[in-house]
């Protein structure tokens, strides 16, 4: 899943400090993995924390609803 989904959310970035983890570092490697495929960081404890990926989503469904050009 890290490297073939279409998309990567790394949730609950708001625990990060809690737990040690280093979110640049996470997204560093994240994108080290994934080359070009994208990674969303949220978390719903902000109140745009799902927007990357609600974003994501509905630009996805504007490209499938658009068709072949």
């Amino acid at each position: 899943g890290v490297t073939t989904s279409d998309l990567l959310v790394i949730n609950k970035t708001d625990l990060a400090p809690y737990v040690g983890v280093n979110l640049e570092s996470m997204a560093r490697d994240a994108k080290t993995q994934r080359g070009e495929l994208p990674v969303a960081c949220t978390t719903l404890k902000s109140q745009n924390g799902v927007q990357p990926v609600a974003d994501w989503v509905r630009e996805r469904l504007a490209d499938w609803t658009a068709g072949p050009a």
